[in-house]
């Protein structure tokens, strides 16, 4: 009977030991899931203000982008225009860029 005793008892260590494992698995995983929806939410924020940036740059006239030729900071982005043809404009805002046709005096009607 005594010896029943310790081996119920072993049991019993054994699967709370068993439980107190998953336990620490469940909270790790809990804790990862959490990591990585505020990862998603901050990138979703911060693609948000670049996609906002990039509209007020393509909003601008063909003058105020000449006057932004180059490399700029503005806020904690790097902002890059280029103008490779006459009429064309390259925006590039963190991975997000665009070329947009702004004619000059000459080509417009």
């Amino acid at each position: 009977m005594r010896n029943e005793r310790g081996v119920v008892l072993l049991e019993v260590l054994a699967a709370l030991m068993i439980l107190g494992t998953a336990a620490l698995v469940l909270v790790d995983l809990e804790s990862g899931g959490l990591r990585a929806t505020a990862s998603a939410r901050d990138r979703e924020r911060e693609v948000t203000d670049a996609d906002r940036l990039m509209v007020a740059y393509t909003l601008l006239n063909r003058p105020a982008l000449d006057q932004r030729l180059g490399n700029r900071t503005v806020g904690r982005y790097l902002v890059n225009v280029q103008r490779p043809e006459e009429d064309l404009y390259r925006i590039a805002i963190g991975d997000l860029i665009t070329v947009v046709y702004k004619p000059g005096s000459s080509g417009a009607k």
